[in-house]
């Protein structure tokens, strides 16, 4: 098996049935990088003005919570304003990944809980879920708006967990980000790197996840072997 599959032992029991899946949101079960561009670059200009923003920057953040990114670069905070509304006014844009639809009703089927925790605001990723018709597939979805600290802390992850109602050996985190993994870790829940959106594969692989995927389907076929 190659380090693009796993990379090391997976913190689940094998005596465990896997019961719950939580997902983040873009770049796992959402394409929405251009869309996260595009609303970026307008609140840039019309918050900061001149000069290029730095959208290659902001995408090396992702998985935080949009205003600890602009504390962490040193951005103003009054930028969340129109990169919310504009996000909202570009969602119709926003597509799911091929395989993703039919990961999840598979899965679905076989009887997995599913939450998403996302570092989107909670009533932006509903909206989202809800626009794409599929809101009623997830048990629970929580945003980083929700929790007392967003990731890279755990607390997003332990609290999919208590409204799951499952223990962190009984269930996976899957995200396209370091701070995804180190949230999913440090709950102690098994961490999946998901590969086939925007995210530059080299810092995910050198985080150690439990498992690296390239595609939702392998996605599909890792949780139903883990389901048995």
């Amino acid at each position: 098996m190659n380090r693009e599959q796993t990379n090391r032992a997976d913190v689940r029991s094998p005596d465990t049935a896997l019961r719950a899946v939580i997902f983040d949101l873009d770049g796992v079960l959402v394409d929405s990088f251009g869309v996260m561009r595009e609303a970026f670059e307008i609140a840039y200009k019309e918050v900061v003005g001149a000069g290029e923003p730095p959208f290659a920057e902001y995408s090396q953040h992702l998985g935080r919570y949009f205003p600890d990114i602009m504390k962490i670069m040193n951005l103003p905070l009054e930028m969340e304003e129109p990169f919310v509304r504009e996000s909202y006014r570009l969602a119709h844009r926003v597509r799911m990944f091929d395989g993703v639809p039919e990961m999840l009703d598979a899965l679905h089927r076989r009887g997995l809980r599913f939450a998403v925790a996302t570092g989107k605001s909670g009533p932006r990723a509903r909206s989202l879920l809800d626009t794409l018709g599929v809101l009623s597939l997830f048990d629970h979805v929580i945003g980083s708006d929700e929790v007392a600290h967003s990731k890279p802390a755990p607390d997003i992850v332990l609290r999919a967990l208590e409204l799951l109602e499952v223990d962190a050996a009984d269930a996976v985190m899957i995200g396209d980000a370091v701070s995804d993994l180190a949230s999913a870790r440090a709950a102690g829940v098994t961490a999946i790197a998901a590969l086939w959106g925007e995210s530059d594969p080299a810092p995910l692989l050198e985080a150690e996840p439990h498992a690296a995927l390239k595609s939702p389907e392998e996605l599909l076929t890792w949780c139903l072997d883990a389901a048995r």
